[in-house]
């Protein structure tokens, strides 16, 4: 196998912050030009929310760190730096790897003090990246929570997610499942330079059709919507479309939050790309990793009568949140009162 002539120790200086992560070894291969994969050995595959957490589960799984995605906007960025890595380019490249953490949930979830609380998927790095389909860590994951009892929900812009379906399918048998898609650009030149390393917008609107066919009720996250980029009402409205069209039962949408150093990773794109918004961002955001309360109040009066138009509310409540809502640090985003 190409990868057994691998580096298999963590004494060549290059990874200086994976010494405390059960590192392994470091994996580069053709399928995934550009991309190296850091392997570790994880001591706990469950994560503990904070008590003062107001989202609506206790536990998350990540079987990755960093993520192939390239969002350029991803709130995730400044976690990669705990591993002394950049929040940049090494994010989107340098991908952590917990190889056995299949194992090590089926461990955790077999013991008595384990009360079934909901587990959610998708709360840092997607589980559905490109390395997924290396590894091949989700079935494992899917089938420890399914035999365990415990209800579980993924969030994803991962297309590979449909390769699991029919495991998807007999889990939801037997314990409540929940899926999402993430989708917030249509406009193909704008997702090549913002989500470069994502499945297109019409594949993901294509998955959501397929869960739909399997009998999933499908959620859909507008995120982040990009003040002056996609927040038009033309653009909205034909995602909304979209959305409804391929069978979503709901949708969420909210502004583009810019936390630590995700802040100056997008900026510097802006500059590239946009530079006649700088100045307009800085007013919107000005310190601080939120837009301001007036942006986000006029938004949501944009979002509310085009999620009701397209039927993509819940129980009859529109899902546009507010410009801030408390949240553990470097944990999770606002975006998962998706799963309320």
């Amino acid at each position: 196998m190409r990868w057994q002539n691998q580096t298999l120790d963590a004494d060549d200086g290059a990874l200086p912050g994976l010494s405390r992560a059960g590192f392994v070894r470091t994996v580069q291969t053709p399928e995934f030009e550009g991309i190296t994969f850091h392997e570790v050995l994880c001591k706990s595959a469950l994560n503990k929310m904070p008590e003062s957490s107001t989202l609506p589960f206790q536990w998350t799984i990540n079987p990755m760190r960093g993520c192939s995605h390239a969002c350029r906007y991803c709130f995730a960025r400044p976690t990669h730096e705990y591993l002394d890595l950049d929040a940049g380019r090494d994010f989107d490249a340098q991908i952590v790897v917990k190889t056995n953490i299949a194992a090590v949930l089926r461990k955790e979830l077999g013991r008595r003090s384990w009360q079934r609380d909901p587990v959610a998927l998708g709360t840092n790095t997607d589980p559905y990246q490109r390395a997924e389909g290396r590894y091949r860590l989700m079935p494992g994951i899917i089938r420890a929570l399914t035999d365990s009892g415990t209800p579980f929900s993924i969030l994803t812009k991962g297309t590979l997610l449909r390769r699991d379906l029919p495991l998807l399918t007999l889990a939801a048998r037997e314990v409540p499942v929940s899926l999402a898609v993430s989708i917030a650009i249509l406009d193909p030149e704008l997702h090549r330079g913002l989500e470069s390393g994502t499945p297109s917008p019409r594949a993901r609107l294509d998955m959501v059709r397929a869960l739909t066919d399997a009998g999933f009720p499908v959620h859909v996250l507008v995120a982040p919507v990009i003040p002056y980029l996609t927040d038009g009402r033309a653009h909205l409205d034909e995602l909304f479309g979209a959305i409804a069209a391929a069978g979503a039962t709901s949708a969420v949408a909210f502004p583009m939050h810019l936390r630590g150093s995700t802040r100056g990773w997008f900026l510097e794109w802006l500059a590239e790309t946009h530079p006649a918004l700088l100045r307009r961002y800085r007013q919107l955001y000005g310190r601080g990793a939120y837009v301001a309360p007036e942006y986000a109040a006029w938004l949501r009066e944009r979002i509310t009568p085009l999620l009701e138009r397209h039927g993509l509310t819940r129980d009859g409540k529109t899902t546009a949140a507010p410009a801030r809502e408390p949240e553990p640090e470097g944990a999770v985003d606002t975006q998962l009162a998706l799963f309320a």
